[in-house]
């Protein structure tokens, strides 16, 4: 059985367009550096010397090589802030201490992690100071799920924790599937932040802490959910949980930053209008998944480790049918 992590690598097939180019054109100008007796006489002269990494690049060093062609996969990104419109239905009122990346360059970062899914991104947000390949790095996947109106009637009386002993089942479970595929076997510790659901914005948040067989680093998931009249903007963050307060902070702002438009928005919901299948529970255990039976191309990622992996659609399955059935009985 597969044991090894599949840890992010920029491969060089991956890296697209603006940042092979941009590699490449490093590369040539480092291969044509003058010698050190030459170079000494340009310095000399007013001209600068080539930089250590970009001759150790031209010698063929891999590892700066490599290095190379992250930081050009990076400088092709459109990072920007400001006002960003989301899905027709929402905008995004990002501040500087956050930078956003459109579709199309979130579907590149999505792949160069390894996953060949997320075309149905809506974008990503990173921390100012944050890149894609930084070890610290942490991020912001966003998807928008038009279900139709989803109702938060049943928000005051779930029992998460009853809900969490469901999920943590449906886990188990795939986790057979996951051991015939040769995957990372998965493990629900518990939340990290329990769900919170506020009545007054319609918005969801929680996180979720989870073990990979693969990884001796626990994985944190945190969501956010912001209801809208026929629709919810999802907003995911995955880092490691050790930056559970760095991520809690940066997600709180992000809470406030994401609004509908007019329009648009939960209390504009008519008579007549599309209504989603799934309340505020489902949302948490991942009924708009279940439901589809994908996550829209977007996979639970590892950011901590720049990789993604599967996501259990059994899970799913599983901690749904078993808390709406629990319920049903109860009633």
């Amino acid at each position: 059985m597969r044991s090894q992590p599949m840890m992010v690598r920029v491969v060089r097939l991956l890296v697209e367009g603006a940042a092979m180019a941009a590699f490449l054109s490093a590369a040539t100008v480092a291969q044509a550096a003058p010698e050190p007796a030459a170079a000494e006489a340009s310095a000399t002269a007013g001209q600068a010397a080539p930089s250590p990494s970009a001759s150790a690049a031209a010698e063929g060093d891999p590892a700066a090589s490599e290095e190379a062609e992250k930081r050009a996969f990076e400088a092709s990104l459109g990072f920007r802030s400001g006002k960003i419109p989301v899905a027709d239905v929402a905008e995004l009122n990002v501040p500087e201490s956050f930078r956003y990346i459109g579709p199309a360059d979130a579907t590149k970062v999505l792949r160069a992690w390894g996953n060949l899914g997320g075309s149905d991104t809506l974008g990503m947000l990173f921390p100012k100071d944050l890149g894609p390949f930084d070890d610290n790095s942490w991020a912001v996947v966003i998807t928008y799920a038009s279900d139709g109106h989803v109702s938060d009637e049943d928000a005051e009386e779930t029992d998460f924790d009853e809900l969490l002993k469901d999920m943590r089942k449906g886990t188990e479970e795939d986790n057979e599937e996951r051991r015939k595929h040769e995957l990372a076997t998965a493990e629900l510790i518990g939340w990290a932040e329990p769900p919170h659901y506020d009545k007054a914005t319609h918005k969801l948040y929680w996180a979720k802490e989870l073990s990979f067989s693969d990884s001796k680093t626990h994985t944190l998931n945190y969501s956010i959910r912001a209801l809208g009249r026929v629709g919810v903007l999802e907003l995911n963050a995955v880092a490691s949980t050790s930056q559970l307060r760095q991520v809690k902070a940066g997600m709180g702002d992000v809470l406030n930053f994401v609004e509908f438009t007019n329009g648009n928005r939960y209390t504009d919901y008519k008579e007549g209008d599309k209504t989603a299948a799934y309340g505020i529970a489902a949302l948490v255990a991942g009924g708009v998944a279940a439901k589809t039976g994908l996550l829209k191309g977007i996979f639970l990622a590892l950011l901590a480790a720049k990789k993604f992996v599967i996501v259990g659609i059994v899970a799913l399955f599983a901690a749904v049918k078993g808390f709406l059935s629990r319920r049903k009985g109860e009633a």
